[in-house]
């Protein structure tokens, strides 16, 4: 990408060069370097960069990594500060946000070293006091942060995902674990899988365990009511979000905002209440046919249960499928989870990518067992999925999309055709409406 600045541009892109231009060098192009030299570009490193990019050092970071959770509570941060009369920015896996206002499209969930430079330069420009950004563990194997001096870093859990990438939970584990080594202000999930950390800065949360930040009394009727505690002091927490999983996500939150700004006591309650949480996580989809329909990201053994776990009380009719070209071995769990909660379940295509719909589809199922395979459907076709599940749907019954959020789009043999799942769900229930009037009509006529 290209950063411009007065009379010259940054790039991390060799192919980008020319005479009279700047090359940052980072872990991911240093191969590049010399055909960066080739062409006539200075090559620089980060400091370098920050320099002439003129970002102020005094910004507050705020990192967030884990399997699940990052998009949560990133926003949850960011909409709390924001309330809190703060500036602040956010970047993660819904694109990058500048004191309310959306500066650029989804990409990767952490960009490369130049891109988040970038992000940092407008958060300079519009005097943010906090930076707040999701983690990946790509990010982090890679050095896409580099030098980048955290005020906070925050672990949320860590189950099965990336081992694609990572190749065993160990691997995965342990870049996870190289995050927390440094001394600055971790905030430590105590109820999630466990590795080692750098104690020097480190507090906890929890519900399960004993922590600093701990939770005395909760309920999940029509969102959450909890007690949230700090040392002696007791918090009264309300949320319009649904889940346990979410009272993970808001005291995580509610612990780094905590820490960072010491806020007075009802602003910090008021602004956790007015977070509504974000677009295609446990996302309500209204309409006018009064159908209950919820959208999620979840596609990880551990998401799967936790979304369908908040709605069990319901009887629920479920889409999902898997990912092609990622973890070929989360595709069974997956299904199993959705399969024990579902009262139908409808697998399906999620991104394909490279891989044949009908072989993901075919891993989803594989090792199953008789009973588990009772309430599936097939349906290769994502759009005739959520038809087929939206016709199926009784009154009091709640159709769950599961896999893909809000992305606007779906991946197939390299080309991202538009699709989103409300959109989607929206069109249909217009015309099983349509198609059940007509069929009314003529029944009156005959």
């Amino acid at each position: 990408m290209k950063v411009n600045l007065d009379n010259s541009y940054i790039t991390d892109n060799s192919n980008e060069c020319e005479k009279g231009c700047y090359f940052l060098l980072t872990n991911s192009n240093s191969k590049y370097e010399n055909d960066a030299k080739s062409k006539g570009a200075l090559v620089i490193n980060e400091a370098k960069a920050r320099e002439l990019l003129k970002i102020n050092e005094n910004i507050k970071i705020i990192g967030i990594t884990g399997t699940n959770g990052k998009t949560t509570t990133a926003a949850a941060i960011y909409s709390i500060l924001l309330d809190l009369g703060k500036k602040v920015f956010l970047c993660g896996t819904r694109g990058a946000f500048c004191n309310d206002k959306k500066v650029a499209a989804k990409s990767l969930t952490t960009g490369f070293l130049l891109e988040l430079l970038s992000y940092l330069q407008i958060a300079t420009l519009n005097n943010c006091e906090y930076f707040v950004m999701e983690v990946s563990s790509h990010a982090i194997a890679q050095n896409r942060c580099g030098d980048m001096k955290f005020a906070a870093k925050i672990y949320t859990n860590l189950t099965q995902d990336h081992l694609d990438f990572h190749e065993t939970f160990e691997n995965y584990a342990n870049c996870k674990a190289s995050f927390f080594q440094d001394e600055c202000l971790k905030i430590i999930n105590q109820d999630a899988y466990k590795f080692s950390y750098n104690v020097k800065g480190a507090i906890t949360y929890g519900i399960e365990n004993p922590a600093l930040y701990s939770v005395k009394a909760y309920t999940l009727i029509d969102g959450i009511e909890a007690v949230f505690a700090v040392k002696n002091e007791l918090y009264e927490i309300s949320s319009s979000l649904k889940g346990l999983f979410n009272i993970y996500n808001l005291l995580a939150a509610f612990a780094c905002v905590n820490e960072l700004v010491k806020p007075n006591k009802d602003d910090l309650t008021n602004a956790i209440a007015n977070y509504a949480g974000v677009m295609g996580r446990m996302q309500s989809i209204p309409n006018k046919y009064n159908k209950e329909i919820i959208v999620d990201f979840a596609h990880t053994p551990d998401g799967i249960a936790n979304v369908l776990e908040a709605m069990k009380h319901k009887e629920l009719i479920v889409v999902l499928g898997a990912g092609g070209n990622r973890d070929k071995s989360k595709r069974t769990p997956m299904a199993k989870i959705a399969s024990h909660y579902a009262k139908t379940l409808f697998l399906t295509s999620d991104n394909p990518r490279d891989e044949e719909p009908i072989t993901i589809l075919k891993d989803m199922i594989d090792g199953l067992s008789e009973n588990e395979l009772k309430n599936i459907n097939i349906v290769i076709d994502r759009r005739l999925a959520i038809y087929k599940a939206l016709l199926a749907q009784n009154k009091n019954e709640c159709v769950m999309i599961l896999g893909k959020g809000d992305e606007d789009y779906q991946e197939i043999k390299g080309v991202k055709y538009p699709f989103l799942d409300e959109k989607i769900a929206l069109e249909c229930l217009d015309e099983i409406h349509n198609y059940e009037e007509k069929i009314r009509l003529k029944g009156e006529y005959v």
